[in-house]
């Protein structure tokens, strides 16, 4: 039986870090870039918006595809929005599977490894949802020595439905809470999606260490709120008791 106290963690952007991308984004582009006036983090963060965007309206038009050919397919796009009149000239087919390949290489954020420690010391089993494929998911954690069973993974990719749709949450609820009889957490660093959680019946931790403003007006409330993933993880070992 799985232990009654269970935790799902959204994995990029939460547990995960941006950051690489950004640096990966400057390393390639950094001098043409600061020509044109283009701040690498910004076109990164429109890059990874636009494509969590579409791959998430395709899902809803029940054209599901994996995040990973959505995210690839939009690189010239976001150059031509940033100004870039002939993207496929600025850029090389080298250049978006390098940046690509660079994407499959980022970091766990500061404090995740403790944060995971602190939940299972205190007996959760922590589980990953993810819109990413589960190798390149299992790699993020492999590669910083952080365990994280393949059984423990799950993608939407399972299902072909992306989140936030409530129908892409509630296998994964009704998985833990049928056999562990208890109501599990989500937790992650989008307030979109821990918020779309609470509403199929998890309990929701947020931390706004991407986000920075949580939004209560427009995304409502929430079980747990903390400025850092340690803290985080001490607010949902402290509301179970």
């Amino acid at each position: 039986m799985l232990s009654s106290k269970n935790v799902v963690f959204d994995v990029v952007g939460t547990l995960v870090s941006y950051d690489h991308l950004f640096d990966a984004l400057e390393s390639r582009f950094g001098d043409r870039f600061g020509e044109l006036g283009i701040q690498p983090k910004l076109l990164g963060c429109c890059w990874l918006e636009t494509a969590e965007r579409e791959y998430t309206y395709l899902s809803l038009s029940g054209r599901y595809v994996t995040f990973h050919r959505v995210f690839e397919g939009l690189f010239y796009r976001m150059l031509l929005y940033a100004g870039i009149e002939e993207p496929r000239k600025f850029a090389s087919p080298e250049d978006v599977a390098w940046l690509v390949g660079e994407w499959r290489k980022l970091d766990l954020r500061p404090g995740a490894a403790e944060c995971v420690k602190k939940l299972r010391d205190a007996g959760f089993t922590v589980w990953c949802f993810t819109a990413g494929d589960l190798e390149r998911v299992g790699g993020y954690f492999e590669r910083a020595g952080v365990e994280m069973p393949a059984a423990n993974l799950l993608s939407c990719d399972s299902a072909g439905v992306a989140k936030p749709d409530p129908n892409a949450y509630k296998p994964v609820l009704e998985k833990l809470a049928a056999k562990s009889g208890a109501k599990p957490w989500f937790a992650a660093a989008h307030m979109w999606d821990v918020s779309t959680a609470r509403t199929v019946g998890f309990k929701g931790a947020y931390t706004t260490v991407l986000e920075s403003e949580p939004l209560h007006d427009i995304f409502g409330d929430m079980e747990v709120v903390a400025d850092s993933l340690p803290g985080m993880a001490d607010g949902i070992i402290a509301a179970e008791g």
